[in-house]
């Protein structure tokens, strides 16, 4: 729980940084009853600036531990968004002294260039401290000046981990044994999607059906500011299936599907090794977050759901 002032006005319930920016939730992940959540951070100011990854745990993701910032900056790039591998079986080889490593995947943003690519780090003390892979980065730009906030996921299909991330219009969808070399094994939205305009923080997720619908189905969530519009930045999502290589589309609407209607919900995904989806967005409108007046800080999640899937006389939601 958030500590609420008199004059900054900050939410009881709703996760807001202890002091400045935040933005994206990054890196969530679930390990031995703590809730790791990690957000786009600048820690020099209240509006958007040079991202960090800021860092803070619960263990019912109401109540939050705020701690130092886990990742910096460095000479490839800003700390853009990602996610966290939970590396059990030390299948990278970062482990050291009976400790499990957590890699973090991230994307390096170049501030002068723009160039955007896959980078990672590891730590080996319950996600404090991070060590800079020395070969980053593990997945070059291919020539696309939106290419980023790579989901990373192990992947039982093919035995392997593997990761969704944007790439302009579309997603992409890569493979590694090692979480250091990685391998394009797909795409999709080419031709599918129905708001022309740039991708952003990818999930992929499988998702709990209910009434006629039997079992699970897999759920591609995409975040986009709608083009020729005022104050639309929603999240998309897709119906479908993953063959272990790339995601195919199976429900075909006519319009598209969101998460939700609100404006104040972006860059959500979920905690990836949990038994279910649950799920947290930024609880701001990135069109118009710079300039939300709240004090000593900026920015807050949404409140922690659990996404299922569901038929409804209209359309699947």
């Amino acid at each position: 729980m958030s500590k609420q002032g008199k004059r900054d006005f900050r939410p009881n319930i709703h996760f807001t940084p202890e002091k400045n920016w935040n933005n994206d939730p990054n890196g969530l992940i679930y390990i031995d009853g703590i809730w790791h959540l990690y957000y786009q951070h600048n820690p020099n100011d209240v509006v958007w600036g040079p991202m960090h990854w800021g860092h803070a745990v619960s263990k019912d993701l109401i109540h939050w531990e705020h701690l130092p910032v886990a990742l910096y900056p460095d000479e490839i790039g800003t700390m853009y968004s990602g996610s966290m591998a939970y590396d059990e079986n030390n299948t990278s080889g970062f482990a050291k002294y009976g400790e499990k490593p957590m890699v973090a995947v991230y994307t390096a943003h170049n501030m002068e260039t723009g160039l955007e690519q896959q980078c990672i780090a590891y730590s080996l003390d319950q996600g404090k401290h991070f060590e800079k892979y020395y070969g980053n980065p593990v997945i070059e730009n291919p020539g696309t000046p939106d290419f980023r906030d790579p989901r990373v996921f192990w992947n039982d299909k093919k035995d392997c981990w593997s990761l969704v991330l944007a790439s302009g219009d579309h997603a992409e969808f890569y493979a590694s044994q090692d979480l250091k070399n990685w391998k394009k094994t797909g795409e999709f939205g080419v031709g599918v999607n129905k708001v022309p305009t740039v991708w952003e923080c990818t999930d992929l997720i499988r998702a709990k059906t209910g009434n006629e619908f039997d079992g699970f189905k897999w759920i591609l969530i995409v975040s986009m500011i709608h083009p020729g519009t005022e104050g639309r930045a929603n999240i998309q999502y897709f119906v479908g299936d993953f063959d272990g290589d790339t995601f195919q589309c199976t429900e075909i609407t006519d319009e598209p599907l969101w998460i939700d209607f609100g404006f104040d919900n972006y860059a959500g995904v979920t905690y990836g090794n949990y038994d279910r989806p649950v799920y947290l967005g930024w609880g701001v409108n990135p069109l118009y977050a710079n300039f939300v007046p709240t004090g000593e800080y900026s920015g807050l999640m949404t409140l922690p759901r659990e996404l299922s899937l569901c038929e409804t006389e209209e359309a699947t939601a």
